[in-house]
């Protein structure tokens, strides 16, 4: 069978690819386990060579998700299993309007019908975000908490969630969509996202480079793993359309954090390992912090563990996991 990652050597995409080469395989249209033939990486750009941690079965393809026939010529398999993981994150939504409309909406209904023309009913992981709550929410937001977005990111995302919930229901696909916190830690550079400070008050001073917090140290926020992520979308893969129901979407399992806690977290971890940090300095940034308080800080996901979704034990070990999978030892 075939696995198409839309936004694949982005940071999810890319550890989710690197997971999925380690299978044996997923369940394909005929709901029996097939093996992966291809796994294809689908980004704006792409390096010229496969990252680490893939094999041959890698294919890295360079194109735009708003161009419909490129996207119609990707997804070319009818036995095909589809992350669509490409957006414009939340802060980059709210500087450019249209390029979020353009990739968010239209690039996402173009994957959708791509798959429609697929012989069979596909299964699609749509990554969708707790940004899609805001407003008066309650101290814990469920998976029927009303939608109330803040930002055109989270406004983006329940569009996605309803596309899903309806071309399931006609048979078009058979879509679920995993309702993400803050994934954590992101290795490289900071991204547009009003939530790469999340990573970034773990990775730079562990990198012994400064790093500047946009927002205060009481702000809380959920976040996850990105192991468990990783691993909680291909359980929601695996899960068997019927027990969804018509809503597809389900909130991931997430931890509720301080900023205060992470860096708590990041010195207890450093010093374990031996090694040195960068400093941490704040400097509230009046936007970022605006949109990051839309979000819901507390988030119940009962439903996702009742289908077998876990959750982080706790900062402390998502660090560990970080420096392990990202960074080379002191």
């Amino acid at each position: 069978m075939q696995v198409v990652i839309t936004g694949g050597t982005g940071f999810l995409g890319l550890a989710l690819a690197r997971r999925l080469t380690g299978l044996a395989g997923l369940t394909g249209v005929s709901g029996r386990a097939e093996a992966i033939d291809e796994i294809v990486l689908f980004d704006r750009t792409v390096p010229d060579a496969p990252p680490s941690g893939l094999d041959r079965r890698a294919r890295l393809v360079a194109d735009d998700v708003t161009d419909r026939q490129a996207v119609e010529a990707l997804i070319d398999d009818d036995d095909v299993a589809v992350f669509h993981l490409a957006s414009v994150v939340s802060a980059g939504a709210e500087r450019d309007f249209d390029l979020a409309m353009g990739v968010n909406l239209d690039g996402g209904r173009n994957v959708l019908e791509a798959v429609r023309r697929r012989a069979g009913v596909p299964r699609v992981v749509f990554a969708s975000s707790i940004a899609t709550f805001g407003g008066t929410l309650p101290d814990v937001v469920s998976d029927s908490t009303k939608h109330t977005p803040q930002t055109t990111y989270g406004m983006t995302k329940v569009i996605g969630e309803l596309m899903i919930n309806d071309y399931s229901r006609k048979r078009f696909i058979d879509g679920r969509t995993a309702r993400l916190p803050t994934v954590i830690v992101r290795p490289g550079k900071p991204n547009a996202a009003a939530s790469s400070f999340a990573s970034g008050v773990f990775r730079e001073p562990l990198d012994g480079a400064p790093c500047v917090l946009p927002v205060t140290v009481e702000t809380r926020v959920a976040v996850i793993g990105l192991r468990t992520c990783v691993d909680g979308l291909i359980t929601l893969y695996e899960v068997d359309g019927a027990a969804l129901g018509p809503d597809r979407a389900v909130n991931l399992p997430a931890l509720t954090v301080s900023v205060a806690e992470m860096m708590e977290a990041v010195g207890k971890v450093a010093a374990e390992r031996g090694r040195d940090l960068g400093p941490i300095t704040v400097v509230p940034d009046p936007d970022v912090q605006r949109i990051v308080d839309s979000w819901p800080a507390r988030t119940e996901a009962g439903r996702a563990r009742a289908l077998g979704l876990s959750g982080d034990e706790g900062l402390e070990r998502i660090v560990s996991d970080y420096i392990d999978d990202f960074l080379a030892q002191p």
